[in-house]
């Protein structure tokens, strides 16, 4: 499984073992035991990554499998960069909160695969910055 956790600056990706459905009930139960509220909706999730990204071949090669077709699409946004969309399950406090986090499930190769680009890309990104 894969977790998008999202703030007002950032997002960051990371790789779970638990299933969508026990990371879930999980959730709901601590908020039911603090007392607060929980949204939980199906939606998607975009994000990007440099075009001139090693291995996007390979992505793509992941995505067109039978059983990911309908969880993730790479699409050319410029030529600096492509956008990759996941559909999934959006939870926070509020159906309108810009906060809180999303996750969503493929076969384990491609969300190993994705988490790895998504790694080296943040890595660039914070060595050019620096």
């Amino acid at each position: 499984m894969l977790k998008l956790t999202y703030t007002e600056n950032s997002f960051y990706l990371e790789l779970l073992t638990e299933s969508i459905e026990e990371w879930i009930q999980a959730r709901v139960l601590l908020i039911l035991r603090v007392g607060q509220s929980l949204c939980v909706e199906p939606s998607t999730a975009c994000f990007l990554l440099p075009a001139n990204l090693p291995g996007l071949g390979q992505l793509h090669t992941e995505v067109k499998r039978d059983n990911n077709r309908e969880i993730i699409d790479v699409y050319a946004c410029d030529t600096d960069y492509v956008e990759v969309a996941l559909r999934g399950y959006w939870l926070s406090v509020n159906a309108q909160n810009i906060s809180g986090g999303f996750v969503t499930a493929m076969n384990n190769s491609t969300e190993l695969f994705l988490h790895k680009l998504w790694l080296e890309a943040h890595t660039s990104a914070s060595l050019a910055i620096e």
